[in-house]
């Protein structure tokens, strides 16, 4: 069992890492840490010396003054200074950037943090891997601070026009796949000063707008699954998902056309292959309680009254939608949101589930846990 401690584990990539890890309960133990740690050498020498590993990601990535450079080379200063008290020597885990040669603040003040660091294990005999990352998008971060993913997600599902600074070939790399580098160093042991981890595209910024802009036309105008046609399609589609206002935007109405044969919903239009389901669900029934951290997926209620819930992992609020047969509707569940389903009626409650990929047992990328 490894004992994992995250500086900045309330953080976008932090969160996604501390959730991930989760998962892994048989081979991994999560060592609680807050901000204020930093302020308390006890606190801090407590925290080191109960941890195998330590991924060090906090730090301020956005700031008008030389506060940025000092804050985030003191950062790395008081984590060394705790390990030299303690005579501890975890696996260090340090999230640099892409950016360590360019001519700012935040680049510098990483270049400086690593090679501290990198000082720090060669006296100390400490293992060290210093990850020199490319440009991180993925759910829930920031608009204006984390990614300009993040603005442009958030602009185009608020209403609000994004815009381009400067339109430049990026290379980036989804906050999933940098959380699967992470743990892979973990068990792997890698130990290396200067490891370069691989983007997941390159691709111009235009670009990016131009296919967000076309989620935000097909999926919120026209309640269209899109094409999905890449592992970066995929990520950017989960991406601009995540900054819906589910609560005003769910659940959406289905076209109900009856005839004396009987009625028709057209449930899903999409292009994105996967697997379509029925169920018929007894009252008082609740099928689900379970999140998804990649899939796509859509309940659409054809008969009967449902409660759909959903709650993002790591939180309390927990958001309700009732659904009635009689005006057929949908709601589609957000990667990371556990969801359920339950036949609040006195009949049958007839479901259609839609999920963009079939069912694989081998690897589910389903997870149990109670909404």
């Amino acid at each position: 069992m490894i004992k994992i401690g995250i500086t900045g584990q309330n953080g976008f990539i932090g969160n996604h890492l501390y959730n991930t890890i989760k998962l892994n309960k048989e081979d991994f133990q999560l060592v609680d840490f807050k901000k204020d740690y930093f302020s308390s050498e006890a606190t801090m020498d407590a925290f080191v010396k109960n941890c195998d590993v330590i991924v060090h990601l906090a730090a301020l990535n956005r700031h008008d003054s030389d506060v940025l450079y000092e804050t985030n080379v003191q950062l790395v200063r008081k984590l060394i200074e705790s390990f030299v008290r303690t005579g501890c020597t975890p696996h260090v885990i340090f999230s640099s950037s892409t950016q360590e040669e360019n001519d700012n603040n935040y680049g510098a003040s990483k270049k400086e943090g690593r090679q501290l660091l990198i000082d720090w294990s060669a006296q100390h005999g400490g293992k060290l891997t210093g990850m020199i990352i490319p440009n991180v998008f993925g759910p829930f971060g920031k608009p204006d601070y984390n990614s300009f993913i993040a603005t442009f997600c958030h602009r185009l599902t608020h209403g609000e026009k994004p815009e381009i600074k400067v339109d430049n070939h990026v290379k980036l790399i989804y906050v999933g796949h940098l959380v699967d580098e992470i743990i892979s160093c973990i068990k792997e042991k890698k130990y290396v000063h200067q490891y370069i981890v691989p983007f997941s595209a390159e691709v111009k910024v235009s670009e990016v707008l131009k296919k967000l802009t076309s989620f935000r036309d097909l999926y919120i105008i026209n309640g269209e699954i899109p094409a999905i046609e890449s592992h970066f399609d995929l990520a950017l589609f989960n991406t601009f998902r995540s900054y819906i206002d589910h609560r005003n935007y769910f659940p959406q109405n289905l076209t109900l056309q009856a005839d004396n044969r009987g009625f028709f919903v057209e449930v899903a239009r999409f292009d994105s292959g996967g697997q379509a389901s029925f169920s018929a669900t007894l009252p008082g029934i609740t099928r689900g309680n379970h999140f998804h951290t990649r899939k796509i997926e859509r309940f659409a209620v054809i008969r009967g009254k449902a409660l759909i819930q959903l709650r993002k992992i790591g939180t309390d609020e927990v958001i309700n939608f009732e659904l009635d047969g009689d005006s057929p509707g949908y709601v589609d569940m957000p990667v990371w949101y556990t969801h359920n389903i339950k036949n609040v009626g006195n009949e049958v409650l007839y479901t259609i589930f839609w999920i963009n990929e079939p069912y694989d047992p081998e690897n589910a990328d389903t997870y149990f846990e109670e909404v």
